[in-house]
């Protein structure tokens, strides 16, 4: 009788295996298999990080495996297991892999196909139509659309991180690594120790130093000795944690009034202040967006308060930019006086503490909480109610999507809630944070997405002109690495346009993204439909960019971009192109290695090997 062998790999997290009853039934196109026993209780298979096999014979040849069934029964208590992948060795040799990396839970089972990547259209048989339409109705009830404040992109319906599905949940070790991270942060901060100095004025500057007393590296050292001067304050719109507002200024705005007088003493080039706008030596950055915002009411006793500043910045002969004039406010007067750099010392150094701490807001709210943490969950939760596991563009993403739902479900919960630490420590808390989200959404354009676009969108794209933008250069290495690696993928699965036109599954979860993401709005220039292969390319370089490198370069890394040890892929021609980009990944980690040797402050944020592949932190 022919015999089939089994594998059975179980996941390597805590409390990843199961002492339950485990069945497995086999299905081909020629027959299906009787129920067959894998596991019982006491059997100590399926333990955390095993592979068991086993050998499942049948009366007659099933023809070509199609899918795989898996059922776990309980046996006492609640003992979920996480099941990586099967590989079955059919009688004539062949081997056969069925990717799952998922939670079977309670007294549930799941179906499997093997790992070749699959669209719509090359499904023939009504099984495997059937499966893949349930499989999505099945996730469509899991992961369902919730408006979180009115006027945000659309987010989990989940109140608390336990009642997301459990594929997406934390594994134990995440969840750990969550707690000991905000602990840390909180340690490192000395939050609790200097809450009162958040809370309340400070009388000291010496107060800002002893803040960052246990953060010791050699960058936050250097930029603890020169956070006062110009050229530090500069750098930080090139390189720091927001690179994202700075644009070349091409006209002087009428809301700042800003003389030749005034300036003067800071232009070095013997040009006016009008000629060096016209050379593109003059920069800003402008805060409207604070303009308007409540500030901070959650403590009657403290009174906070929030700017809206402009920053008007120089390229110097050494090609460095410097600050050379800020006003506060949006809307000019007596009681809104530009601030020079040849005021008196601290009046323009608390010029520029204003400007920072505006910068933080923005940062926060709008680059970091917005722009990457919130529309990554929103590809996250479409990639799952729109494609099957079978689907390439399903395989390509999910480990981009990794822990995003869950991190910022765990931030609805105990950071950005009412009463949180953004309520406590921000001057936007209370409020003002979603007043800021709500504003900034007229912004979220698919073009603002789109890299390249916009650096050059902000005329900051020339090298020679603005040399020490890594942020830029960096970004674009990557940009083009992801994209190739797209391209590749994209050429092996679609073999035209027309392919693409007619993928019913990707139109699916565009429209999705378009509808619930962006809300339908038609200004945000997001498509509600993709026509060819090359605007899919750089949709899906979009999404892997956003959710990987724009979030390292704004906040830190952990797990590495093209790393991929789950194996959803299983064709060459895939792994060979996952090779290539691996390698063009590696050369741009040498690249960034080789400039930074030497630099007292070197960029390393979108080098590859400090870019985690999805947003989980």
């Amino acid at each position: 009788m022919p015999s089939y062998t089994v594998t059975v790999a179980t996941g390597s997290q805590w409390f990843a295996g199961t002492d339950d009853y485990v069945y497995l039934t086999l299905q081909g196109t020629d027959g299906c298999s009787d129920r067959h026993l894998l596991d019982k209780p006491f059997y100590n298979d399926f333990e955390r990080g095993a592979v068991d096999s086993y050998d499942v014979t049948v009366e007659e040849d099933l023809g070509e495996i199609q899918l795989i069934k898996i059922e776990k029964r309980r046996y006492w208590y609640q003992d979920d297991w996480y099941l990586k992948y099967i590989t079955v060795k059919t009688p004539v040799g062949d081997y056969l892999e069925f990717p799952c990396y998922r939670w079977i839970t309670d007294e549930k089972e799941v179906v499997l196909r093997d790992g070749r990547a699959k669209l719509p259209r090359d499904d023939k048989t009504q099984i495997l139509k059937q499966h893949r339409r349930k499989e999505l109705e099945s996730r469509q009830k899991m992961y369902r659309w919730k408006e979180w404040h009115p006027g945000f992109p659309l987010s989990i319906d989940a109140h608390s991180h336990n009642e997301l599905p459990r594929d997406i949940q934390f594994d134990n070790e995440k969840g750990i690594d969550f707690i000991l991270n905000y602990t840390k942060a909180m340690e490192n901060l000395y939050v609790n120790r200097f809450m009162h100095m958040f809370q309340s004025s400070w009388s000291d500057f010496a107060d800002f130093e002893r803040i960052f007393v246990r953060i010791s590296n050699t960058i936050s050292e250097y930029v603890m000795q020169h956070w006062r001067e110009d050229f530090m304050f500069g750098y930080q719109f090139l390189n720091g944690c927001n690179p994202v507002l700075i644009r070349r200024c091409t006209e002087i705005p009428k809301k700042l009034p800003v003389t030749m007088e005034m300036v003067e003493c800071s232009l070095e080039r013997n040009l006016t202040l009008e000629e060096e706008v016209k050379q593109g030596n003059i920069f800003i950055v402008d805060y409207e967006l604070l303009d308007g915002v409540d500030a901070n009411k959650t403590d009657p006793c403290t009174v906070q308060y929030l700017a809206a500043p402009i920053c008007l910045l120089y390229k110097n002969l050494e090609k460095k930019i410097v600050p050379i004039a800020i006003q506060l406010g949006q809307k000019p007067g007596p009681d809104n006086p530009i601030f020079l750099p040849s005021d008196a010392t601290y009046d323009w150094l608390l010029a520029k503490i204003w400007v920072r701490s505006s910068d933080f807001h923005i940062h926060q709210t709008v680059t970091h909480l917005l722009r990457t943490h919130l529309v990554s969950e929103v590809f996250s939760i479409a990639m799952f109610r729109q494609l099957p596991a079978v689907h390439p563009l399903f395989k390509l993403l999910v480990p981009h999507m990794r822990f995003t739902i869950a991190i910022n479900t765990k931030a609805r919960e105990q950071l950005i809630c009412e009463c949180g630490l953004f309520d406590k420590a921000n001057a936007t808390g209370g409020g003002g944070h979603v007043q800021m989200v709500q504003k900034a959404m007229k912004d979220l354009t698919y073009s603002s997405l789109c890299f390249p676009e916009e650096i050059k969108a902000k005329g900051m794209d020339s090298k020679e002109d603005i040399p020490y933008y890594y942020y830029r250069d960096d970004g674009i290495k990557v940009w083009e690495a992801i994209k190739s690696f797209a391209e590749d993928v994209i050429h092996i699965y679609y073999e035209s346009d027309e392919v693409v036109c007619e993928d019913v599954e990707l139109q699916a979860f565009v429209k999705d993204i378009y509808v619930y993401g962006m809300r339908g709005v038609k200004a945000s220039g997001f498509p509600k439909m993709i026509r060819t292969r090359e605007t899919l390319a750089e949709y899906l370089t979009v999404i892997m960019f956003t959710t990987s490198a724009q979030h390292a370069a704004v906040n830190f890394g952990q797990l590495f971009l093209g790393m991929y040890p789950d194996e959803h892929f299983v064709e060459k021609p895939v792994k060979e192109a996952m090779a290539k980009f691996r390698k063009n990944l590696d050369e741009i980690v040498s690249t960034i290695t080789e400039r930074n040797k030497n630099k007292k402050l070197p960029y390393y944020y979108l080098s590859p090997d400090r870019i985690p592949n999805s947003v989980a932190v």
